[in-house]
């Protein structure tokens, strides 16, 4: 398993945004489906109200993952179980580059890279991906790091559907930023080769490195991104957490020089850039409690966890009861609250939405979504799509927003229509594929149909 230790270190060192309007144009689609059943029209001044659900579900880029470090194919036939049996959509998958310390990666294990890559996207799943050289050897000349990165660019374009973040990688034991036999862990180093990174990944794929510090001094600065930064493209407001030994000591293995400073740091970045990673064997008398790990992924906004290590901390949390919660609300969890919405409009007229959505999660959505209306004709079965402009990602952890806007109706019909909200994927291939949807968590919501979407039991009828 991946571990944490000897780093040489010196100390270092939201507001929501609700609402937007504008009027979409709309496109439209055939369904096989038929009509289905009209629920009422509710015309109380709260609209609908939503009732929020406890069930367990998998949801996109969020959650427990499984982790992989050999050199070894993925396993179809286990990814394909996954979302079902273990509610699990992220694995991380480390590509040890072992070979190649001192030549150009070659083209068979290219095609490897994008095979695994592959068998992650038939299974529905996505990848958090890292390359180091060693566990615990020697790893590659810097001249070669930047080589290989080169070489890497595009099967991380090619793949950036699936990708749902990066792990700075390359740099000593399990390429994370300790123990470089060839100087690369160093701050000059280490800020040529995360520079580097950041030029070959795509720019909508955020990049994380191991300790908060790393991060500080390879920017100069200490002050933690603001929302005026986030989903800016620039390269400080891609750049989040992997911290690979959680709850495991007062600054977990080194991980913090100043802990509460830089776990402060930490929760205000994560309101942009992501935090995930696994947990160590505590050490010191640190407790792994469910109260320990309930209260430092509320503060570190944390997306994802390694359910294959540390495995007594983790069945801990199963025999205390405190498992599930965690499984439910690591990442995003949002919700529908009420939805205020007209039961009429005028054709090539205009819908006016005041829908209210709660984030109950850790942390909020990074990958940009696709928003929109689903309006479904209840006689033909015909869908039409009405692109929303609000960016969903910013619904944060505790709060609640409104999605406040006009869409158009030109190119609409006459007639009656259910109305569905859907948050799907950004990615042209993934856009159709119901497991790259967000399921709200509301009780009678998520519906399969079209590629998943979230009902908002309220009808349309266009004159």
């Amino acid at each position: 398993m991946m571990k944490m230790k000897n780093f040489n270190k010196v100390a270092g060192a939201g507001a929501i945004v609700i609402l937007l309007c504008c009027g979409i144009f709309v496109a439209c689609k055939k369904s096989n489906a038929g009509g289905g059943s009209i629920p009422p029209v509710v015309t109380t001044d709260d609209g609908i109200k939503f009732e929020q659900s406890t069930d367990i579900f998998p949801n996109p880029e969020r959650g427990f993952t499984k982790t992989y470090t050999t050199n070894t194919p993925l396993d179809p036939v286990s990814l394909n179980t996954f979302r079902v049996n273990l509610n699990t959509t992220l694995i991380v998958r480390v590509f040890y580059l072992s070979d190649f310390k001192n030549k150009a990666i070659d083209q068979a294990y290219l095609n490897f890279i994008q095979t695994d890559l592959n068998t992650i996207r038939n299974a529905g799943l996505k990848g958090v991906v890292r390359f180091a050289y060693t566990e615990t050897d020697t790893d590659a000349p810097l001249a070669i790091v930047q080589q290989h990165m080169d070489q890497l660019k595009p099967v991380l374009e090619a793949n950036k559907d699936v990708i749902a973040f990066v792990q700075a990688g390359f740099i000593g034991d399990y390429g994370e930023w300790h123990d470089s036999t060839n100087g690369l862990a160093t701050p000059d180093n280490e800020k040529t080769i995360l520079t580097k990174l950041l030029s070959v990944v795509p720019t909508d794929i955020m990049v994380q490195v191991r300790t908060p510090l790393q991060k500080q001094q390879v920017f100069g600065t200490a002050v933690a991104i603001t929302a005026a930064q986030g989903y800016s493209g620039t390269d400080i407001a891609r750049v989040g957490q992997h911290n690979d030994c959680f709850l495991s000591s007062t600054d977990d293995y080194g991980t913090y020089a100043n802990v509460a400073l830089e776990k402060q740091y930490v929760s205000n970045e994560a309101l942009y850039v992501p935090v995930g990673g696994e947990t160590c064997p505590p050490i010191g008398g640190y407790s792994s409690s469910c109260d320990q790990g309930r209260t430092q992924m509320k503060l570190l906004r944390w997306t994802y966890l390694n359910m294959d290590y540390y495995q007594p901390t983790l069945n801990g949390w199963k025999t205390s009861g405190c498992f599930d919660e965690f499984l439910r609300n690591l990442g995003y969890r949002l919700a529908l609250v009420n939805a205020v919405l007209p039961a009429q409009a005028a054709v090539n007229g205009n819908l006016k939405l005041g829908i209210n959505i709660t984030n109950v999660g850790y942390a909020p959505l990074y990958n940009k979504k696709t928003t929109s209306i689903i309006l479904k004709n209840t006689a033909t079965g015909t869908y039409y799509e009405a692109p929303l402009t609000y960016d969903i990602r910013g619904i944060k952890p505790a709060t609640t927003v409104k999605l406040d806007e006009s869409v158009s109706l030109n190119g609409i019909p006459a007639g009656t229509y259910a109305l569905y909200l859907r948050i799907a994927d950004q990615a042209p291939g993934l856009k159709g594929r119901v497991e790259y949807a967000v399921r709200l968590a509301n009780k009678d919501t998520w519906v399969v149909d079209n590629g998943g979407m979230n009902d908002l039991k309220s009808t349309l009828k266009i004159m």
